[in-house]
């Protein structure tokens, strides 16, 4: 893959997903182990009542152990060889790479998986061991059974989970900037994560005590049982119903973030080339400026390709921070600072000229245009210069790509003149006048390989420009496409594959848990019936219950996404995707087909359910 566009992008792509499902698999396998060890604590206490010493005991875990792993080992390895090619052609197919014949196995990632599950197995059975050696014989003849005392609620421990929560959804709320987004997403993720997890645990008992205090609302056939009965599935179920939670959140999040970016492909290049192809110049004279576009229409000319949407700008830009219309130029922007900002200085002739319009600026006058700040100031400042803002513009035909257009603030300000602008930037930037930017772009209906053709002779062209002083780039929005489909594409594939991995790993865990709470519902359902209640009664009783507990986890992930969507449109930004519109669309769809499948889980494993209660 190295000798491919964008191989180490990929690489770095998948070395990040392998360090994800490294950490995934130890936490998944660690619970899921809980519930067999929960499940067998009677029988390991029978064993040790019946003459079998913990010595014993610890021998028949090792042993179980021991075989699990070779046998789970030997045959995940054999499968993810034999779909190791099925995965890498469907990588090369969504990233559009070529396939290459023959078959390759990686001997040192084999070996690296079976060092790290060899490792989590070792873990697990050491646990088991700490379990088996701590517990009496009495505690383990109860094991499946403990934890029948009523919960306490614990109000501090709700509360912070409650603390953390609104903190998480704060920063997601409140942080505008696209990098201060990157800056701030892991801790608003970590803030959730804490939070969902103590409001299980705790808040969720402490509330239902709440609603059992309503002597009104308790005191109802429907309510007392419901009421009481979720009291106990809550103490018994709440780290797993965070787990699920997580999790559905965690696949919504990447399902929605990665599809979007697959399909929002265009959209991304658009947002970054403006134009398909395009001239940009970094130190030019305006005879520069105007020989530069002959010199781009010529060749465009000569290889027979149309242009379209002709758009050009002669410019001055400098990276500022501003506030309060006040604006201070900054050596070395942080462009995740609150008030990081790029300012694009543009005559009034040279509106005119692209705007097609007739403004005449007096002196002292500007004009401004702010897509993303919303600027509504009546005046402008840079440095000791100040500007009565004339008027606000609410479009710019001749919008251009430059830096951190789409992740910082960008202010376009119009000022008289030349002259003007030129004394304006000197002073403000206490430098020399060094040219003018200019930026010339067309789109086209030409081939890919024409358009790549073009941009190629127009940079031969611009290596040969004279003057140390002027340089500047060609820009093609068909060259830059195979590695923004290397970038989307990878963590599309990544996203898909993790996606998969956690529904399955959901699918387990609701699983397990209908099993666990069938044994412990089978009792119940009998006292239930003993003091009076129809089974008809029982029945609904226990359904509300768990119909209550097994989609809470949904509606929760669903909140999480409400809460997130701002930020994780500013993390789109950074990587391209700047169409709110199909993120919303995608985020939507991947909600109602979670959903759908999340009831089909529910159907299938109600039915192992009410099969053991029966």
């Amino acid at each position: 893959m190295d000798s491919m566009g964008g191989g180490d992008q990929v690489k770095l792509i998948m070395s990040f997903g392998m360090i994800v499902i490294g950490i995934f698999s130890v936490i998944f396998l660690f619970y899921t182990n809980s519930f067999l060890m929960k499940r067998r604590k009677k029988e390991f206490g029978l064993f040790n009542i019946l003459g079998m010493d913990k010595g014993n005991l610890a021998k028949v875990i090792a042993l179980e152990t021991l075989y699990t792993a070779l046998i789970s080992i030997a045959a995940g390895l054999a499968l993810g060889v034999l779909l190791s090619k099925l995965m890498t052609l469907v990588l090369y197919r969504m990233l559009d790479f070529k396939v290459p014949f023959g078959f390759y196995v990686s001997w040192q990632s084999m070996l690296y998986t079976a060092a790290l599950f060899a490792g989590i197995f070792l873990l697990i059975f050491l646990n088991g061991i700490r379990q088996i050696h701590l517990a009496k014989p009495v505690e383990l003849l109860s094991g499946s059974n403990a934890g029948e005392k009523e919960p306490r609620a614990r109000w501090l421990i709700a509360l912070l989970g409650l603390a953390c929560l609104a903190a998480g959804y704060y920063i997601a709320i409140v942080t505008k900037q696209p990098l201060q987004a990157m800056i701030y997403f892991l801790i608003a993720v970590i803030l959730v994560i804490i939070g969902t997890y103590l409001l299980f645990v705790a808040g969720s008992i402490a509330l239902l005590k709440i609603l059992r205090a309503n002597r009104n609302y308790y005191y109802k056939t429907k309510h007392f049982t419901t009421v009481s009965g979720m009291i106990y599935r809550m103490k018994q179920n709440a780290v797993g119903l965070a787990n699920i939670c997580i999790l559905s959140t965690m696949v919504l999040v990447m399902f929605s973030t990665t599809f979007s970016m697959y399909i929002g492909l265009d959209d991304g290049l658009r947002s970054q080339y403006p134009r398909n192809l395009s001239v940009e110049l970094y130190s030019a004279d305006t005879d520069q400026c105007d020989a530069w576009r002959d010199t781009a229409d010529a060749v465009a000319e000569k290889q027979g390709i149309e242009q379209k949407n002709r758009a050009s700008l002669r410019y001055a830009e400098s990276d500022v921070t501003v506030k309060n219309g006040r604006f201070r130029v900054a050596k070395q922007l942080s462009y995740s600072a609150s008030d990081a900002a790029m300012v694009i200085f543009i005559s009034d002739d040279e509106y005119n000229r692209t705007q097609h319009s007739d403004i005449s600026l007096a002196e002292g006058e500007a004009m401004i245009y702010s897509p993303q700040a919303n600027f509504t100031g009546k005046t402008v400042s840079f440095g000791d210069r100040d500007f009565r803002v004339r008027k606000i513009l609410k479009k710019l035909n001749a919008r251009i790509s430059v830096r951190g257009n789409d992740i910082i603030n960008t202010y376009y300000v119009v000022l008289p003149d030349d002259d003007v602008l030129k004394e304006v930037y000197t002073s403000f930037m206490n430098t020399d006048w060094q040219g003018f930017r200019y930026y010339y772009g067309f789109d086209t209906g030409a081939s890919a390989a024409k358009q790549i053709k073009y941009a190629d002779a127009m940079s031969d062209k611009m290596s040969q420009m004279p003057g140390a002083a002027t340089y500047g780039a060609v820009n093609s929005a068909e060259k830059a496409r195979s590695n923004f489909l290397t970038v989307y594409g990878g963590l599309f594939f990544l996203g898909l594959f993790l996606g998969i991995l956690f529904i399955m790993a959901a699918i387990l865990i609701m699983y397990y848990k209908q099993i666990s709470e069938g044994y412990d519902d089978k009792e119940r359902f009998e006292i239930m019936q003993k003091v009076g209640m129809s089974r008809e009664e029982v029945r609904s009783s226990i359904r509300s219950q768990v119909l209550t507990v097994f989609f809470l986890p949904l509606a929760v992930a669903a909140v999480h996404i409400a809460f997130a969507f701002k930020m994780i449109t500013r993390l789109l930004m950074v990587l391209g995707l700047t169409n709110e519109t199909l993120f919303a669309w995608c985020t939507a769809g991947t909600i109602g087909v979670f959903a759908v499948l999340y009831a089909i889980v529910y159907i299938l494993t109600a039915r192992v359910y009410y099969r053991i209660v029966r």
